[in-house]
């Protein structure tokens, strides 16, 4: 789930700096607001489609890679072609391999990251991080009174 959030703050900020540098253009948006980010991408069907792609392929890297390259091949020279055919999208400062390219780098920050999560979801369940305990006393005003009796 991590990895999906994570994800999608990716695929935002990446949203964020085409609007600054004109890559792309949003025509139609679904929500009023988001001709900056495609929410409906972003935290729709990336999102989603993370969590899958890593539930299938994770742990096998050459997996990851071959399936990641299809979605975002698809993604890139049939769905953007799909949408500037319909007039949702306009490519400007970008072509479609640029696209590809970009959401392969997306991919490959991607699984580090999730590797790292992983480690880090080991070493709790292994219990090898400093604990804290924090004991919680009963309150004294109970105690007095169990004594009195």
């Amino acid at each position: 789930m991590s990895v999906s959030i994570f994800s999608a703050l990716l695929v935002t900020m990446v949203y964020e700096i085409a609007y600054r540098y004109k890559w792309w253009i949003l025509k139609d948006a679904i929500i009023p607001w988001s001709y900056v980010t495609d929410w409906a991408f972003a935290y729709g069907a990336f999102m989603v489609g993370t969590m899958w792609v890593f539930h299938f392929t994770f742990g096998r890297f050459w997996l990851y890679v071959l399936v990641n390259l299809l979605l975002d091949a698809f993604f890139a020279f049939a769905y953007l072609r799909i949408g500037e055919t319909l007039g949702t999208v306009v490519l400007v400062g970008v072509k479609h391999y640029h696209i590809f390219l970009l959401m392969m780098g997306v991919s490959f920050i991607l699984y580090p990251y999730q590797l790292w999560q992983e480690k880090g979801w080991e070493n709790l369940d292994q219990g090898d991080h400093d604990d804290i305990t924090v004991r919680i006393n009963t309150p004294t005003w109970s105690t007095k009174r169990e004594k009195a009796k």
